[in-house]
């Protein structure tokens, strides 16, 4: 994203017809576009004034709320107006056009998405980690990822990843000043205990990271895949971790023709359960429907973060299940379902087996259900802490296992005692940078770009 200074507008609000709708404006000297669509230049900052909101004409548009934001004391840390009307989209439509013209004068422009967002990151009203907190707030699918997101924008996450880079300065501190000073003959290593202050941010940067990683689930959950032949019992499945028939279940096979995908909680993880069409051969009776039905199947098998193999347990393994099993790639973690041992006779129970885990339950009448539910939060590496988790992203957590890696390359150099203080020295260099990176004290222009690209337009 290319910076323009311009001032921009935007709707704020969800696309859709509502009670309320808001127009935002960000920029410098924006009283061209008040005077002109409010009729007035005596907004006082931050306080709601009701008034008209006027075409060029002197028509009235609409009437509601305009509340002014006086730089640095607002959202992008520049001037800012909000319209607040009503949240038809034909109305806002009308009164953004109207500010556009208004502000044709000074430059103003409708807003790319996230840009209100970047502004406020370039104008150190956020940092990068809180600027994308506000993305997943909005984003979040479930409480607990909405807590998490609201932590990070509060800056918590921020402040810990501060706190690490203020160790680290400390450490490479000392050792450049032990660089600047060779005839200095001291056991720099021995004397600052500066292998003592490595272990101490090596364990904090651990624990950040588990945090994270938390967080990360919290925030992008699990896909997890019901497959298996037809009449094994997965839309029954569905329906009992759903707690609601969302899936047809009948003793027709081929009943689901295609995915059926259903998000539930667990632990506050979101579980994104994507039930399928059941896989037989093709040389057996499948139409064409049910056949690309099958197809659609292995497609979503192959983006699966879980499988879960659904097997018949009244009836044992048979050979299209090895066939089904065959097919499955061995980087994805596979759960075998045994289901229908209201029939079979099995006790639910969880096996952990060399070739898979095997859970034995019965779909129809919920039994062992918790099993499958306590297997998957174990397959996702979920922990229950009483610690305050980040909402973290992928690029978060990439940066993190970079910082660890050149701390431990820190580690081995210190074992040559002061032989090699000044790769020491370069590897905490490193690491500050690639922490820095998570708030944005190091980051590239296009880095940016892509970040705020994918924000709401409005944010």
């Amino acid at each position: 994203m290319n910076f323009d200074s311009s001032p921009i507008a935007a709707i704020a609000t969800a696309p859709g017809r509502g009670g309320i709708g808001v127009v935002r404006i960000s920029g410098k000297d924006l009283a061209p576009v008040i005077e002109a669509v409010c009729a007035t230049t005596q907004l006082q900052p931050r306080h709601a004034t009701y008034l008209d909101f006027l075409n060029a004409d002197g028509s009235i548009i609409d009437q509601g709320l305009a509340i002014y934001f006086k730089a640095p004391h607002s959202y992008t840390g520049e001037d800012v107006l909000e319209l607040q009307g009503h949240g038809g989209p034909v109305v806002l439509q009308m009164l953004l056009a109207r500010c556009v013209e208004a502000g044709h004068d000074i430059g103003l422009r409708l807003a790319q998405p996230g840009e209100f967002t970047h502004r406020a990151f370039l104008n150190d009203k956020l940092d990068l980690a809180q600027a994308e907190a506000v993305a997943d707030l909005i984003e979040a699918s479930t409480e607990a990822a909405a807590r998490s997101a609201s932590q990070s924008l509060s800056g918590a996450f921020s402040k810990t990843i501060h706190a690490l880079v203020d160790q680290v300065i400390h450490l490479r501190m000392l050792v450049e000043a032990t660089l600047d000073f060779p005839e200095e003959e001291i056991d720099f290593l021995e004397k600052s205990d500066a292998r003592g202050q490595l272990v101490r941010i090596r364990e904090a940067l651990d624990r950040v990271f588990n945090q994270a990683a938390q967080g990360a689930l919290l925030r992008d959950g699990l896909n997890v895949v019901l497959a298996g032949q037809p009449n094994v019992g997965k839309s029954s499945l569905l329906n009992a971790l759903a707690g609601a028939d969302v899936a047809i279940v009948t003793p027709i096979a081929g009943t689901t023709r295609d995915k059926v995908t259903e998000t539930i909680q667990i632990e506050g993880i979101p579980i994104n359960i994507i039930d399928t069409a059941g896989i037989r051969d093709a040389d057996d009776d499948v139409d064409e429907v049910e056949r690309i039905g099958i197809e659609r199947t292995w497609a979503a098998v192959e983006k699966a973060d879980v499988i879960l193999h659904m097997l018949d347990a009244s009836r044992g393994p048979t050979r299209a299940d090895e066939h089904i099993a065959a097919r499955f790639a061995s980087s994805v973690p596979v759960v075998r379902l045994w289901n229908k041992i209201d029939l079979s006779g099995h006790k639910p129970a969880v096996d952990l087996m060399p070739d898979a885990t095997h859970v034995y339950l019965s779909a129809t009448d919920r039994i062992g259900i918790d099993l499958l539910r306590a297997e998957l939060l174990r397959i996702a590496g979920w922990q229950q802490t009483g610690e305050s988790l980040y909402l973290a992203r992928e690029r978060h957590l990439i940066a993190l296992k970079a910082a660890r890696s050149h701390l431990d390359m820190a580690a081995q150099l210190a074992m040559q005692n002061d032989q090699a203080l000044d790769l020491f020295a370069e590897e905490l260099r490193l690491t500050q940078e690639r922490l820095n990176s998570i708030t944005g004290e190091f980051t590239s222009d296009d880095l940016l770009g892509v970040i705020f690209s994918r924000f709401c337009i409005g944010k």
